[in-house]
């Protein structure tokens, strides 16, 4: 049987590298960047601007089965591609993965939300992938998922490079101790994809911890994880009440063996020098 063919746009960044390198030996993997040199020379790379590519030239090129977008970059370009994206899925085979955030519910704060829930966001981030989710949502349900994330962590994650660089200069670390979230971390993050890719799924996948934890005591803990530093925190209070930013499952859970909990991402982050 012939290998599925998958193409990964924004392969270079943290997210995307992961879910290539997590693919890419049990699929026919393919992915794009945009500055990163190093991916010039990998004959699965294609490079792709977002702002002056067609992202047709590339799917013309790779003709994928599958579609993974975990593009960053100019927002309207964002949405020109994937209208570009959906052209090509209602002409072909292919399936679409979209990355999408758990900020599509960033405006309601005062409960975590689930995959049925109605989005409404007040960041600028979250509206870009609430555009996105509905336009996917007026074609097939079968040719799209639409996987909701939390914050992602990783040894490699820019959050956890951004707090190491902080705790080696003395800077002070922000933190929300209001805020309660949910998490996840990159390799967790890969399984999940895996796997829904292998069962073939559509539909909307919230895939974070089942568990919430408080943004200040989830910092602090892996900064203990860490090291012996002695932080400089700068807790910052958006409001006087807790406030969530979790996007939970409810509908669509994955089975035990792919679910995680908060803890076992904070267990996982020894720093590798």
């Amino acid at each position: 049987m012939e290998k599925k063919k998958i193409l990964v746009l924004g392969a270079s960044g943290f997210i995307g590298n992961a879910i290539y390198k997590e693919l890419h030996s049990y699929f026919d993997t393919y992915g794009t960047y945009y500055s990163n040199k190093s991916f010039a020379d990998n004959g699965q790379f294609y490079r792709y601007d977002l702002q002056e590519d067609d992202i047709f030239q590339v799917l013309e090129k790779v003709r994928p089965d599958l579609i993974i977008s975990a593009l960053r970059g100019n927002f309207s370009a964002q949405i020109q591609a994937h209208q570009h994206i959906i052209e090509y899925l209602l002409k072909s085979n292919a399936k679409l993965f979209f990355i999408s955030s758990a900020n599509v519910f960033d405006a309601y704060s005062k409960f975590p939300s689930y995959e049925m829930d109605k989005t409404l966001s007040e960041s600028i981030y979250g509206r870009l992938k609430i555009k996105i989710e509905n336009m996917l949502m007026r074609i097939p349900k079968d040719k799209t998922a639409i996987l909701r994330v939390p914050m992602v962590f990783g040894n490699t994650s820019p959050r956890i490079r951004e707090i190491k660089s902080y705790l080696e200069n003395k800077e002070p670390i922000e933190v929300f101790p209001n805020l309660i979230i949910n998490v996840t971390n990159d390799d967790r993050l890969t399984q999940q994809i895996h796997y829904l890719i292998n069962r073939d799924k559509s539909g909307i996948f919230h895939l974070g911890s089942e568990d919430l934890i408080q943004h200040e005591e989830f910092i602090k803990e892996i900064i203990r994880k860490m090291g012996n530093y002695h932080p400089i925190l700068k807790r910052v209070y958006t409001t006087n009440e807790d406030r969530y930013l979790a996007a939970l499952p409810k509908q669509n859970l994955l089975p035990k063996n792919l679910r995680i909990g908060y803890q076992e991402i904070i267990d996982h982050h020894f720093i590798v020098e």
